[in-house]
């Protein structure tokens, strides 16, 4: 079957990894007429994350707010500058970020745009969301906090949240979540985890999905190998019951 043109492409956690990014886009091509979304956490942990920023912010592409951008601009517009939250935020690499800037300091343009991040897109057949959604609450009551950081709460949900879309996300990496290979995709109740860690020396691919044509584009920052495949060919599937005994995720990572 033939793939169709006008694709919308979602892309994972990139983390500062901007050759790597480039690679993927490379194997991508997206055109004018293709709408590309990014779910977040472009910054933190990779070498070149001002780098990043300033190429998805200058081209315009669509972009969703992360649980480390919210941690930078909570830090940095004073909303939360304890030392402690300073720290945390260092430790989850911040400090990459804060040198990936040539005078370590961010610019106010790129602390405006962060600002002006959506925490969620419905695209009508998706919905798109950094980390996922509480299932007790309804759409108008999550907040930025579960948008961008919640995690086993939306992984165990027994039931889609819509029965109409398949809620997109990263935030997890997908091998922390059972029975999933580094590298793969997983699947849930409704939903669809496509952070396949590019900064993690157990993995290093960063993923674009075509949502159009169902094809998932990698590339890895390590090996700088980058691959096509089916959708279906990199997915797992991840029942809820098999989370039991399992460990619990970090909130904060």
């Amino acid at each position: 079957m033939s793939e169709i043109s006008q694709r919308r492409v979602v892309i994972g956690d990139v983390h500062g990894h901007y050759e790597c990014l480039m690679l993927l886009l490379e194997k991508i091509a997206p055109t004018s007429e293709d709408q590309v979304y990014f779910l977040g956490d472009l910054i933190d942990r990779g070498p070149k994350s001002a780098d990043v920023v300033e190429f998805v912010k200058e081209n315009d592409y669509h972009c969703l707010l992360g649980n480390h951008e919210q941690m930078l601009l909570n830090i940095m517009t004073g909303k939360n500058g304890a030392s402690t939250n300073m720290q945390t935020w260092l430790y989850s690499g911040g400090q990459a970020t804060i040198a990936s800037y040539q005078s370590a300091t961010i610019p106010k343009q790129h602390l405006d745009w962060f600002e002006s991040l959506p925490t969620y897109l419905d695209l009508g057949d998706f919905w798109l969301t950094h980390a996922g959604v509480d299932p007790k609450k309804s759409v108008q009551e999550q907040t930025a906090e579960e948008l961008c950081w919640i995690r086993d709460e939306f992984h165990r949900i027994e039931q889609p949240y819509f029965a109409d879309k398949l809620i997109i996300v990263g935030h997890t990496i997908t091998f922390t979540l059972p029975g999933v290979a580094p590298g793969n995709l997983a699947q849930g109740q409704g939903w669809l985890d496509i952070d396949t860690g590019a900064y993690h020396p157990r993995s290093g691919w960063l993923t674009g999905l075509d949502i159009t044509n169902k094809l998932v584009y990698q590339a890895n920052v390590f090996s700088r190998s980058v691959r096509t495949v089916a959708w279906e060919e990199v997915m797992t599937i991840v029942q809820p019951q098999e989370f039991a005994g399992s460990r619990r995720h970090r909130k904060r990572e």
